[in-house]
């Protein structure tokens, strides 16, 4: 995989949209490169690339070593856990030593400011806040591209706000992020470029 300074590329190929049995829009592509954030709205099927390697039938832990974080429209935090503990469980994961798996836990939770609430149970989160911490687990895996499905469902219009500026910030700090939401106004509000099928 490029660096994200060297161009890393994530395609979308052959993307088909469908009403029932009628198929209306077919064999459309788009890429993605890090640094931008990107709408899709639509699609009912198609192909995913990571440069030249077809990631589509990969599951969601191969796609993540490769850089790719994925937030779920559902809830995808572990819900008796601590803020805190849900984002050492993903380090956990990538062998990290356990000084530098609390120091790095602490640095998520900051950056995007839920460092007040890390000794809170995920249950007791609001939906900003669980969506919140949904971002800082996927970040915990060093991603160039995340994908957000519905990142605006289930939250109050002042938490919409803050998701927003954090894609933003994710943007700034070299990520791409591709965004499929129903909520076409507050997609559009963010994204660089967007593609309604």
């Amino acid at each position: 995989m490029s660096s994200r300074n060297g161009g890393t590329v994530l395609k979308a190929e052959a993307l088909t949209k469908s009403y029932g049995r009628r198929v209306v829009v077919q064999h459309v592509d788009l890429d993605i490169r890090t640094g931008e954030v990107v709408g899709l709205l639509g699609p009912d099927s198609g192909h995913v690339f990571l440069d030249e390697d077809d990631i589509t039938g990969l599951p969601m832990y191969m796609r993540a070593r490769q850089g790719i974080g994925y937030l779920p429209q559902e809830a995808s935090v572990f819900r008796r856990l601590s803020a805190e503990q849900n984002v050492l469980a993903v380090l956990e994961s990538r062998g990290m030593p356990p000084g530098e798996r609390h120091s790095r836990t602490r640095e998520l939770l900051d950056e995007l400011g839920i460092g007040h609430i890390s000794g809170q149970p995920a249950y007791t989160l609001s939906g900003g806040e669980r969506r919140r911490l949904e971002i800082c687990r996927a970040l915990a895996t060093d991603p160039s591209f995340i994908l957000l499905d519905e990142p605006f469902a289930g939250i109050d219009p002042i938490a919409v706000i803050d998701i927003q500026k954090i894609i933003a910030h994710l943007r700034d700090r070299g990520i791409g992020v591709l965004i499929t939401d129903h909520n076409v106004r507050e997609t559009l509000k963010i994204t660089d470029r967007a593609y309604i099928l």
